[in-house]
């Protein structure tokens, strides 16, 4: 399709998966011809393509507040919301601005800037939600870099503490502006490895869910889950806090992004979903 045809998200969701597919085949040469003469964060961009659309065609932004975590990787966002023709300033003087910006689109909600700042961006925004007794959707997105932050790891402790209701996007591309370091690094990679325990926990989710009684099924395997998941899964960090872990899922594939937005959508606490990409 013509790139430069997009006003907003809304059509994503009429669309199919070979149609989605199709999609971010022509978004990759629009950013690839774009940047080649403007410059710009191609690598971080050209690897959260289908995460992107895949959260715009399940969330309605934006009513839903979706936060990007420092914000370099929001050009595809960018373009779902109508503002590709623009994209021949990126990052230029009074062109368009290489990160999220208020004043650009109603579709940011949050400027940042730099790492780690999103998770906290997000507890806010969703405390006032809650408080004015208001229904929407907080969808942080924060790379597993940004994640070793100090600030970032505060904001883990207090939303699972409050059970603050949110869906956490962990975009997990194994880099950084350096090489990631530290326990939390080592945790993620261990967990990208035992994706056979997730996948199935995942499915067995979905399939309670739509069950008769299935919320009483669902809590009962949770309580077996909750036995045994110190011995097969490092997610029990995140669990432990208080926030539902899914994951890991495949951040290229479609048919795994909808089905683990949807089992986070009928889960009533914060949740983390582990996506791993590749960069570029």
């Amino acid at each position: 399709m013509d790139i430069k045809h997009i006003q907003n998200p809304s059509f994503l969701k009429e669309l199919s998966i070979e149609e989605l597919k199709e999609l971010s085949e022509d978004i990759r040469k629009f950013l690839i011809e774009t940047c080649a003469i403007t410059g710009g964060h191609i690598g971080a961009n050209l690897g959260v393509v289908e995460l992107t659309i895949a959260l715009h065609k399940h969330f309605n932004s934006p009513k839903d507040k979706i936060i990007w975590d420092v914000g370099h990787q929001s050009y595809i966002h960018k373009i779902l919301t109508g503002r590709s023709t623009q994209f021949n300033t990126l990052r230029q003087y009074k062109g368009l601005c290489g990160f999220p910006k208020l004043k650009e689109s109603e579709h940011d909600v949050w400027e940042a800037g730099h790492s780690s700042t999103s998770l906290s961006a997000a507890m806010g925004i969703a405390k006032a939600r809650d408080i004015l007794k208001d229904q929407y959707h907080v969808v942080p997105v924060i790379g597993d870099g940004a994640l070793t932050g100090g600030m970032a790891l505060e904001a883990l402790n207090n939303i699972g503490h409050d059970r603050t209701n949110m869906t956490i996007i962990l975009n997990d591309n194994e880099m950084s502006i350096a090489p990631n370091v530290g326990a939390m690094h080592n945790m993620l990679g261990r967990i990208r490895m035992n994706q056979g325990y997730n996948r199935l926990k995942l499915d067995a989710e979905h399939v309670l869910s739509k069950l008769p009684g299935g919320s009483r099924l669902r809590e009962s395997a949770d309580r077996i889950k909750d036995s045994l998941k110190y011995l097969v899964v490092d997610g029990a960090f995140f669990e432990e806090l208080g926030i539902r872990y899914i994951g890991p899922v495949d951040g290229h594939s479609f048919e795994e992004l909808e089905d683990a937005l949807k089992a986070a959508d009928s889960i009533n606490k914060p949740v983390l979903i582990h996506v791993v990409t590749k960069k570029g």
